[in-house]
């Protein structure tokens, strides 16, 4: 590794200091690694929920998806929070919310919009297969909620018991 003047290692920072800034992308744009974390997530999302909206279209069509980095959301209590059946956690950590259909601030009506937290979601998963498997069980709990359904309706496979 080259070294500057000073004797510590050149960093992209020192670089781009110099204004050589940063050369080009590593990986062109046709690659699946050209595409940032945030993006993957997104279409793990997508491929989750395809099963259930080919299954459930007719009755959520009026339901949106969407991520969001981090919960806006906080236990006032960590120790003994209750959350309300929209909200989807393990613990104090939220990992989705389930938005009713309302009004905004604006007098706007708004559709229902089921969020997902992503880092959250990332952190409890350990590797791609149980973020798979962890996104299907939030996104069938998510729907059953916005159906007013037990979630075995929306899908039969899942069961709350880690072991079977």
């Amino acid at each position: 590794m080259r070294r500057a003047r000073h004797g510590r290692p050149l960093s992209s920072r020192s670089v781009a200091r110099r204004g050589r800034g940063i050369r080009g992308p590593v990986f062109p744009e046709h690659v699946p690694a050209w595409r940032s974390r945030a993006e993957k997530f997104d279409m793990l999302v997508l491929e989750a929920f395809a099963p259930i909206d080919a299954r459930w279209h007719d009755r959520i069509t009026k339901l949106d998806i969407a991520v969001d980095e981090v919960p806006k959301i906080r236990a006032l209590d960590p120790d003994s929070v209750t959350w309300p059946p929209e909200v989807v956690a393990e613990g104090p950590v939220p990992l989705s919310r389930l938005v009713p259909a309302g009004v905004d601030r604006h007098g706007t009506a708004t559709r229902a919009r089921l969020v997902l937290f992503r880092r959250p979601l990332e952190l409890r998963a350990k590797r791609q297969d149980d973020l798979v498997d962890l996104l299907n069980e939030v996104l069938v709990r998510q729907v059953a909620t916005y159906l007013g359904v037990d979630p075995e309706v929306i899908d039969p496979d899942l069961t709350d018991d880690p072991d079977e």
